[in-house]
């Protein structure tokens, strides 16, 4: 068994006072296992949405400039004047990044539980998975299947899981259907597989023809691109087709939701008794995510039988019990390689994932254009 080194490159993002971000890589130690912990060598941790505002922050990224050398680059971008009031709570804290990830345990802690994970290649979920070697709670690792590799792996947690809780609240709020948007995301084809394995009614906003065909070659059902003039034609027989009054958004900005729960609204009324205060159907929408950072629209045209509310993943784990925890991600390892694959355009080092023409890339959070950094790239084995 390979030891781990005693130090390892990790992936830091700094916001400094003057309103400048800085992203680097640092040499720290690793630790010690204590005796329910073990030393993960990360092989492979997706950049997704949601790292990026820990890694990002609020900077403008196309101010962003390269300095320091091949080994340890440094960016550095300008943090807004007007944005520097929400950045308050991290100023001057070099941080760590990287939500999830996965790799191989080459060093274990003395408690069963640890030593039974050495040498196996595990996934797990906390922070600082940008790193060569992290140190982690053997309770809180993943061991893959043995035909898996870390790729197959990294991504476990947070888009699988938030498709099995997307399922998880329409049943525990009553609705027979859902709609998504962005759908031809990683997370948005996970979620097609899963409404077609468990029989579910699954409405598809997506932005292209391109994402159309792509999502019908699947066997989507429904899918409305919102590029196209008949858009809210389709999007009103679908959600009639469905009866879908749930909605998980992460857009964000924009009038799209309005769109949505007005057509819901349309749908309902013309099966119940007329009130002027609309359909007595509750429609929810979650919002999860601000890929569009411009104001939301909200046009009061749906009725008031409503809800609005952010979503994340974190807390609404935590309101689960232990047992359906555990059963969500035994569902999520045993369709690993059908439901739950993940697809990734590119494969890059630490060093990699700090070059400007990288960077320019994976910041668009473009749908197809997921990457997966290897901290061990380029490490003997």
């Amino acid at each position: 068994m390979t030891q781990p080194a005693t130090t390892g490159l990790q992936l830091h993002s700094l916001i400094k006072d003057s309103g400048e971000l800085e992203l680097s890589l640092r040499q720290v130690p690793v630790a010690e296992p204590a005796a329910d912990e073990v030393i993960i060598r990360v092989e492979a941790a997706p950049l997704n949405p949601s790292d990026f505002n820990l890694l990002f922050g609020a900077a403008d990224m196309k101010t962003a400039k390269a300095s320091g050398t091949a080994e340890f680059p440094v960016v550095t971008a300008t943090v807004p004047a007007a944005a520097m009031p929400a950045m308050q709570g991290r100023l001057n804290q070099s941080m760590p990044v990287g939500n999830e990830g996965a790799g191989v345990v080459v060093k274990a802690g003395q408690s069963p539980e640890a030593q039974a994970l050495l040498g196996k290649t595990v996934a797990t979920f906390g922070g600082e998975m940008y790193s060569q070697y992290r140190c982690a709670k053997a309770a809180q690792c993943v061991a893959l299947p043995a035909d898996c590799t870390a790729a197959d792996g990294a991504a476990i947690f947070v888009n699988p899981l938030t498709a099995v809780c997307m399922v998880d609240v329409m049943r525990k709020e009553g609705h027979k259907a859902l709609v998504h948007t962005v759908a031809a995301s990683n997370l948005g084809q996970m979620l097609i597989k899963l409404c077609q394995k468990e029989n579910i009614s699954l409405v598809n906003i997506v932005r292209s023809q391109a994402q159309v065909d792509l999502l019908k070659e699947m066997g989507a059902e429904w899918v409305c691109n919102s590029s196209s003039p008949n858009f809210i034609q389709d999007l009103t027989q679908a959600i009639a087709a469905t009866g879908a009054t749930l909605v998980f958004d992460p857009i964000g900005g924009g009038d799209l939701l309005t769109q949505v729960m007005a057509i819901m609204e349309q749908s309902l009324i013309k099966a119940e008794p007329y009130s002027r205060y609309g359909s007595a159907t509750r429609k929810q929408a979650y919002l999860y995510g601000v890929l569009d950072r411009s104001p939301t629209t909200i046009r009061l045209n749906f009725g008031l039988a409503f809800g609005i509310s952010g979503w994340l993943l974190t807390h609404y784990m935590q309101t689960l019990s232990a047992s359906e925890r555990a059963q969500m991600q035994a569902y999520v390892l045993a369709n690993l390689k059908t439901v739950f694959a993940g697809h990734y355009t590119r494969e890059v080092s630490l060093a990699e994932a700090l070059h400007l023409d990288e960077i320019a890339i994976y910041s668009q959070r473009a749908t197809g254009g997921k990457y997966l950094i290897n901290p061990s790239k380029g490490l003997s084995a």
